[in-house]
């Protein structure tokens, strides 16, 4: 194959000097133009330049002439701002490992010029930030939603980690087998939320606990339990995305605490006057570890009103920490 004559390339180094090396602050003259392309062993003169800048703009390109500085492409996919928060939101996203975060920002980067770039990463250090172990996540959300386009069922291994940082697998290896209707992202992880036919319900597994996942040619099950939820609903009442006993709980709160119920629950929480000093607020929420440990931040603010069971369940909760501290 005879190789194109990099005369004929010229238009295209020309749009990505002016892509990588210029913006509103930076700008460049023809000269420099000139000198660029001739660094990358495109020949171009001074006088060249103006009539390929002027062919670029025929073909859509925002390239303006600033006086007495030069040429800049102006318009991009992404303003700086956009670019900002879309780095921001990789490099603090949890469930994305710090390796692939680092691969999805240099891209990112090369949708601005190399100087606004240099603040994108300035933008996004987060202090402290815990990031997934799970190198194949990424490939994992790929897989699922193949599986969910093609209504089709995955098979996949579920662990946990143990203090050497080495992975157990749950049911002894077992494969889990399931049908995937939807990812939801929560407490900074993401969730899939599919019918486990072997317990005849919905359920949800942390995706960076997942791996081996295959799609199989079995169709999904479980559509209409699926149809039926509510999964802003589900989200809320799982606390943590734990799960246990659903239950109606009534909770006898402070009057202060009713903000704070709010935005745990949402506006439409019921909430009934008791006294002048308190009310009752009934929710439907999952009983579990993670919720006794929100009532506990809490401290006397809220208690368990009803039902008895789950005060119960809640005390001897407190009980066996307790213990811990004797």
């Amino acid at each position: 194959m005879s190789r194109v004559p990099i005369q004929k390339t010229k238009l295209l180094h020309l749009l990505d000097i002016l892509s990588r090396e210029s913006d509103e602050e930076h700008c460049l003259s023809a000269p420099e133009l000139a000198r660029l392309l001739n660094a990358r062993g495109v020949p171009a003169e001074r006088k060249s330049i103006y009539s390929d800048i002027e062919m670029l703009r025929e073909m859509g390109h925002d390239i303006e002439r600033m006086p007495n500085r030069g040429y800049c492409l102006l318009h991009r996919d992404f303003e700086l701002a956009e670019l900002k928060l879309l780095v921001d939101a990789v490099q603090s996203s949890r469930f994305i490992p710090a390796g692939k975060s680092e691969q999805l920002i240099e891209k990112l980067e090369q949708l601005t010029s190399r100087h606004q770039a240099s603040a994108l990463q300035r933008q996004v250090y987060v202090a402290g930030r815990v990031k997934s172990l799970n190198q194949s996540i990424y490939y994992n959300i790929d897989s699922i939603h193949t599986a969910i386009a093609r209504q089709r069922q995955i098979t996949f291994r579920y662990f946990k980690f143990d203090r050497q940082r080495r992975k157990v697998y749950r049911r002894g290896g077992e494969p889990y087998r399931v049908s995937p209707f939807t990812l939801l992202r929560s407490d900074e992880n993401y969730y899939l939320i599919a019918y486990d036919p072997q317990h005849e319900e919905i359920r949800h597994y942390r995706v960076d606990k997942m791996d081996h996942i295959d799609v199989t040619q079995r169709r999904i099950q479980g559509e209409a339990l699926y149809q039926d939820m509510d999964l802003g609903e589900y989200a809320r009442i799982h606390f943590g995305m734990f799960r246990g006993s659903e239950a109606n709980v009534i909770l006898r709160c402070e009057n202060a605490m009713a903000d704070i119920l709010i935005d745990r629950f949402g506006e439409q929480v019921s909430m009934v006057p008791v006294d002048e000093e308190h009310f009752n607020a009934t929710v439907h929420l999952a009983v579990s570890p993670q919720f006794f440990g929100w009532l506990c931040g809490l401290g006397r603010g809220i208690s368990i009103a009803a039902p008895d069971w789950v005060a119960y369940a809640f005390r001897n909760h407190m009980e066996q920490v307790l213990k811990q501290y004797r």
